[in-house]
């Protein structure tokens, strides 16, 4: 399998981790999205033209929550929580995260470097980083369910994102946070993170 993803890219980063959740190896193909035609360099590998897309054999699996969805058919489910419902929620979140969220993402952008705090100032940032706070606060803890599973690789980045601009939550949300911030998977992909952008 090659994975083909892209530097600052925090969906690349979130499929890279499900794969080592999972343990399946992956080759890994660094698109540098800084570059003008890097669209020209990932429709080599995928028509879709964004990162992540995953090959494998002459199949080509783009998106990350379609990713993910095969590692975790490969790894007999080892993904998702074992209760339906729990499942069904995993998902959930998972989606929510991919399609929303679209002020913090705007005011906020992924970054490696450091970057200045963020000055809530608007009610579209304060309601969007309420909804992650109640969502950390669902927490089992150390991670969101019995063992570290999808919804801890999507949100893990989310929370180093935050670290990043100065929020940090009070209580159990911030003991979520914490516990993302501090998981070896999460430390492990932004170092990885730092190699694509020096590859």
């Amino acid at each position: 399998m090659n994975l083909i993803v892209g530097t600052d890219s925090t969906w690349s980063l979130r499929a890279w981790i499900c794969s080592q959740i999972a343990q399946i190896d992956v080759e890994i193909n660094v698109i540098d999205l800084t570059e003008l035609d890097y669209k020209s360099e990932i429709v080599k590998f995928s028509e879709s033209g964004l990162v992540p897309a995953l090959t494998v054999d002459t199949f080509v699996i783009h998106d990350s929550l379609a990713i993910i969805e095969y590692f975790n058919e490969c790894a007999n489910g080892v993904l998702y929580p074992k209760s339906k419902l729990k499942r069904a929620l995993a998902r959930s979140l998972c989606a929510e995260l991919h399609a929303g969220f679209m002020s913090l993402r705007s005011q906020c952008p992924f970054s490696l470097d450091k970057v200045a705090p963020l000055a809530v100032n608007n009610t579209e940032i304060e309601n969007e980083l309420a909804r992650i706070e109640a969502i950390f606060k669902l927490a089992k803890l150390p991670f969101m369910f019995d063992d570290a599973g999808v919804v801890d690789a999507f949100y893990s980045i989310l929370a180093f994102r935050l670290k990043a601009y100065g929020i940090n939550f009070p209580g159990k949300a911030g003991a979520y946070q914490d516990s993302l911030l501090n998981w070896s998977s999460l430390k492990q992909a932004i170092a990885l993170a730092h190699d694509w952008k020096t590859a």
